[in-house]
């Protein structure tokens, strides 16, 4: 059973995502919380696997808590380390970068359907990140935005070359910031999912990611992101 603690400021929020989480057989809502604060203590009290966490909070906002949350977690308290989903709103992707520095596993945004919340839960209980194609795109957006204008590296003396990727990992570096799953991938790529997989492994190790949404992340922040081999491909 897949434990869960919803943290949002409003009460019909918080009932929604109870009402759509325990639809599932595998899946109990353990808690509410109406603010960060109380976030960070009910994630103590009940040590959910998988946080659902609003941005924009009371008394403390939900970065904070995630921070102090999995700080707490690290720091070798007799708790499990529970996964984070962030939920946000558009206008809010200035926060994903702070939240991704705190260590949170995932983000939606809040028009995301029922069942992308539900397959968000299960792949961070399962251990892996999530980052919704909505997201993804406001997050380049921004970026793109704030980017200031710099001459486009060469794939010879580039951050792709100098990490070591091949051009295939590069491509799909690419499709990982367009927010594309494993399967995507594959079948822009004509490969087996296994295949990719196997890259995705391979270009986190290289590049030290923790997980596909680091990698996203060096891919913005080294301004590469648009310029991997083929990013101009449908």
């Amino acid at each position: 059973m897949i434990r869960v603690l919803v943290a949002d400021d409003q009460v019909l929020v918080r009932s929604g995502f109870r009402i759509i989480l325990e639809t599932e057989p595998d899946i109990e809502v353990v808690g509410e919380a109406a603010n960060g604060a109380e976030a960070v203590a009910l994630s103590s009290r009940l040590a959910p696997d998988v946080i659902c966490m609003d941005v924009e909070m009371p008394e403390m906002n939900g970065i904070e808590a995630s921070r102090q949350i999995l700080a707490g977690a690290a720091s070798g308290e007799s708790r499990p380390t529970p996964a984070i989903l962030v939920l946000t709103t558009f206008g809010h992707e200035e926060y994903l970068f702070d939240a991704l520095a705190a260590g949170v596993s995932g983000f939606l945004l809040k028009t995301a359907r029922a069942d992308q919340l539900i397959d968000a839960v299960r792949t961070l209980a399962a251990g892996g990140a999530l980052l919704g194609p909505d997201v993804t795109r406001a997050v380049m957006e921004r970026a793109t935005r704030d980017a200031a204008p710099a001459p486009r590296p060469s794939q010879a003396d580039g951050p792709l070359a100098t990490a070591g990727l091949t051009d295939r990992e590069q491509d799909v570096l690419r499709l990982l910031t367009t927010g594309a799953t494993n399967s995507e991938i594959a079948e822009q790529l004509f490969v087996g999912e296994a295949t990719v997989k196997t890259h995705v492994s391979n270009l986190l190790q290289k590049l030290g990611a923790r997980d596909r949404i680091q990698a996203i992340v060096w891919a913005h922040t080294h301004g590469v992101a648009s310029s991997v081999r083929g990013a101009g491909q449908a």
